[in-house]
């Protein structure tokens, strides 16, 4: 018997459809994960600004944010301008209240620092949290067919 005899001639069920799976979510679904991946990448991106900023080679500032720019491109390929203003909101208060009113705001996030330092030791956390906000701005203006996620051909992959 051929293979095409097993084959199902139903309607593909939403497992079946090649797109993200928080794509294919209802809008609180989406809203959830929007907030928790804005969340998780300032979080990350303040620990990682860090990195290199004492050699005056700020790696870490540039991963820290290609982090919250993929994660503003994911909020709004999902939820579209809506969901990228929910990602520029909550990262950019949850980031001031990392530097601000955290226990440990100062050491993550020093602001304003002084002494005989490398510029991106002193200068680096300020680039952190305007930056940041840089980066949704630009995710922003981008046009719209960069954030389309269309569902792939499988035909070659199915034969």
């Amino acid at each position: 018997m051929s293979q095409r005899a097993y084959q199902s001639t139903s309607a593909p069920s939403t497992a079946d459809v090649p797109i993200p799976w928080s794509h294919r979510q209802g809008g609180v679904v989406k809203l959830v994960i929007t907030v928790l991946a804005a969340l998780a990448s300032t979080f990350v991106g303040t620990i990682a600004q860090r990195m290199g900023a004492s050699a005056n080679i700020p790696y870490g500032l540039a991963l820290a944010w290609l982090l919250v720019g993929m994660s503003a491109w994911c909020a709004r390929s999902r939820m579209g301008g809506v969901g990228l203003a929910i990602h520029l909101i909550v990262s950019s208060m949850f980031a001031y209240f990392l530097a601000n009113f955290s226990p440990l705001g100062d050491v993550l996030v020093p602001l304003f620092a002084t002494g005989d330092l490398p510029f991106f030791s002193k200068y680096a956390s300020l680039f952190w949290l305007f930056g940041m906000v840089a980066v949704q701005v630009v995710v922003m203006i981008l046009p719209s067919r960069c954030f389309e996620i269309t569902p792939r051909d499988d035909s070659r992959t199915r034969a």
